[in-house]
């Protein structure tokens, strides 16, 4: 998180070792300064920076976004060639295996985090010595803690679908090669009660910009309602955040994914980045602790005069053409979600702009919206951008509770075109392009707007899935198998859990 100082704490990457050593009875861990769990969670700091440490993985999750897009209608994989980037050359064709290295990490980030956040609930009454440890604050740190472990357990039901569900404590390897995947309803349920738990005790600011709120676990729970149809249930949620008045739409849509916009009035939920610890690792999830997928969408072999706000980048989850004809003309978001770079070329021939054609899938088209910037990044520059991801708009949270008024047992579609114009009204400045539709109509005209408005952030795939759009708007995409994403082959091989149909 930015300015916090996070520490990967070493209980957690040293358990295999420790169970290794317990043959040497005469052996002291501390012998050779090794931090052992025995140290930790005594007192309230303890609690406090293990609790910062089950956010870390949230970040690692980064190339869950461009797969939202890139599996979607809305961009292509892109790259220098067929083989750039495999894995999301294979998501992007829908040829991909369980040996795909991009959906192995975010497994594995997800259930990293899951493990951390289990071993704060295991030893939320007692430590490992039984000693309680009570601060102020303490039921509010758990509500992020489980906020957290849905937001992972929600990530994996999504791409997954079934999946292994253990809530009590961190599991052990022994542990996992013995738990079966669980039905999608009951991963649903743990989400729901670990989210109505986390309300319950969230507050609805926090001073350090990041944390967790109320509000943020009350939209979150309103799409996981969402995507089980849980329609009445989702409007009722969602009007709460609606409601309380803390949120409002940017007037500048483009202002929401500059630097100066993060965690803005519009922003219920924000994944944060930061550069201060230019940390890196090629071959690890971990990479740094900079946005990953911001290096990916960058303009290939970019160069300028130095005024150019723009860094070079790879070329990398490309907006479709389908996507740019897709804005109605006066529609401001189009200039913010892609850009032509042909097109800014010619507009600012003062930065003499020269760059390398996307050689592969080229659209003519760049991230506007993730795109890299001079100045944002630090030491291994391509993992260490600072942008942070917009998870959860209040824009999302409109045109869900939209979405949910119009499929609600009772319809309220004044509702849910009230909620629908407000991000209509924000896109082209004016009340006349409202929408007065009803019924299923103004379903699909929600569903449109959803794209529009969060193009390139990594939703179009799950509401073409979650609506039963994708076979229609999708050519490659097979019924009763694209649905969701093969499980990693590495947790086949260890834990011996089925596959996915199809895979």
């Amino acid at each position: 998180m930015k300015n916090i100082s996070i520490k990967i704490l070493s209980l957690v990457f040293f358990s295999a070792s420790l169970a290794s050593c317990k043959k040497w009875v005469d052996y002291d861990p501390k012998e050779d300064f090794r931090i052992t769990q025995e140290e930790y969670l005594k007192s309230e700091t303890d609690y406090r920076t293990m609790a910062v440490s089950v956010y870390t993985p949230i970040q690692w999750l980064n190339q869950a976004v461009p797969v939202g897009d890139i599996a979607s209608d809305n961009s292509v994989s892109g790259g220098e060639n067929a083989s750039d980037v495999l894995s999301l050359q294979q998501i992007d064709d829908f040829t991909h295996t369980p040996n795909n290295s991009t959906l192995t990490e975010l497994w594995v980030a997800a259930y990293e985090g899951i493990n951390r956040a289990n071993y704060l609930h295991q030893y939320r009454a007692t430590n490992l010595a039984g000693q309680t440890v009570d601060f102020a604050g303490k039921d509010a740190l758990y509500g992020e803690i489980y906020f957290l472990r849905a937001y992972y357990y929600f990530h994996l039901v999504k791409f997954f679908g079934e999946v292994p569900l253990f809530v009590d404590k961190r599991l052990t390897l022994s542990e996992s090669k013995t738990l079966p995947r669980s039905p999608k309803a009951d991963v649903y349920r743990a989400i729901e009660t670990d989210l109505t738990n986390a309300i319950a005790v969230l507050p609805a600011v926090q001073v350090q910009k990041g944390r967790i709120t109320k509000y943020a676990a009350q939209a979150l729970l309103g799409k996981v309602y969402l995507y089980q149809k849980k329609y009445d249930a989702a409007a009722a949620m969602l009007e709460n955040v609606i409601t309380s008045n803390a949120f409002t739409l940017v007037a500048d849509f483009n202002s929401i994914f500059l630097l100066s916009g993060e965690n803005g009035p519009e922003s219920v939920f924000e994944i944060q980045y930061s550069n201060g610890s230019p940390y890196y690792n090629w071959g690890g999830v971990t990479r740094g602790q900079g946005n990953h997928s911001v290096q990916q969408c960058g303009i290939r072999g970019l160069n300028g005069s130095a005024d150019m706000p723009y860094a070079a980048g790879w070329s990398t989850n490309l907006p479709a053409q389908n996507l740019a004809a897709a804005y109605a003309a006066g529609d401001k978001r189009k200039a913010v979600t892609v850009l032509d770079i042909e097109a800014y070329k010619a507009a600012n021939p003062s930065y003499n702009i020269t760059y390398q054609v996307a050689p592969f899938k080229n659209t003519g088209l760049y991230n506007q919206k993730y795109l890299p910037r001079k100045g944002q990044t630090s030491g291994q520059v391509e993992l260490n951008y600072q942008n942070n991801f917009r998870t959860i708009r209040y824009a999302d949270v409109l045109l869900m509770a939209a979405e949910a008024n119009n499929k609600a047992t009772a319809p309220n579609d004044a509702k849910a075109q009230t909620y629908l114009n407000l991000v209509r009204r924000r896109a082209f400045g004016d009340l006349l392009h409202d929408i007065t539709a009803t019924g299923n109509t103004l379903y699909l005209a929600i569903l449109d707007e959803r794209r529009l408005e969060l193009a390139m952030e990594g939703e179009r795939f799950f509401d073409l899935v979650r609506t039963g759009q994708a076979a229609a708007k999708l050519p490659s995409f097979i019924v009763g198998k694209h649905e969701v994403f093969p499980i990693p082959q590495a947790e086949i091989d260890i834990s011996g859990i089925a596959q996915n149909p199809g895979y």
